[in-house]
């Protein structure tokens, strides 16, 4: 059986846009400010695990939220579209966009480290409602065409990717400048910015089939 590669790439670059594991970096880095090798490896493995949890939940039960609610995939696709490109619009102006989740403040020294690996790294920096949307949206793809091992691929290297980032974090945080980080934070949000078009164009055409032609 052969695997579709173009989805398997879809899939990762559209979560590597989202949660952009080289950004949150210095987000990591603030947030454990002060903490030692093995907390932050502690950190990191907790927001790893939530992350990964936060995307089955997101792909698994994304057809039963959509039935709660009465919603079709498709004004799903049209209104995570909206989100996505929202957030594609904020990284290309350079800032965190407020529906992705604020970029956190200098933590009080009442709040222990190991109490941001859930919130907010994990939730809602790494699985706000861009990455939920679109993993949503994926897993009905995946559905309806049987490319569930395409979108295992694609979700699995990426968290992979993720988890080694923030392992290393305190590594990278001493190689990567300012300005590689506002590259990368620019260059996702073209790509973000080109995914949420198509979900919205693709939910578009579905509700409205006099467009296509």
């Amino acid at each position: 059986m052969s695997v579709d590669l173009p989805f398997v790439t879809k899939v990762f670059a559209a979560l590597f846009a989202i949660m952009n594991p080289i950004a949150n970096v210095p987000v990591f880095l603030s947030l454990t400010e002060g903490a030692s090798d093995a907390v932050r490896r502690r950190v990191a493995v907790t927001a790893a695990i939530g992350t990964t949890i936060g995307c089955l939940v997101s792909i698994l039960g994304g057809q039963a939220v959509l039935d709660a609610f009465g919603l079709s995939v498709d004004d799903f696709r049209l209104a995570g579209g909206l989100i996505v490109l929202t957030i594609a619009l904020s990284m290309l102006q350079g800032s965190s966009s407020p529906t992705h989740g604020r970029s956190p403040k200098e933590k009080e020294d009442a709040v222990e480290a190991e109490s941001v690996a859930i919130y907010p790294l994990t939730i809602p920096l790494l699985v706000g409602p861009g990455t939920i949307a679109t993993l949503i949206v994926f897993g009905q793809t995946a559905r309806a065409q049987f490319k569930w091992l395409e979108l295992a691929i694609g979700v699995g290297a990426f968290l992979a990717l993720l988890s080694a980032a923030l392992l290393s974090a305190p590594w990278l945080g001493r190689h990567l400048s300012a300005t590689a980080t506002a590259i990368t934070r620019r260059l996702m949000g073209m790509i973000l910015a080109a995914v949420a078009m198509e979900m919205i164009v693709a939910s578009l055409r579905a509700l409205f089939p006099g467009l296509s032609h």
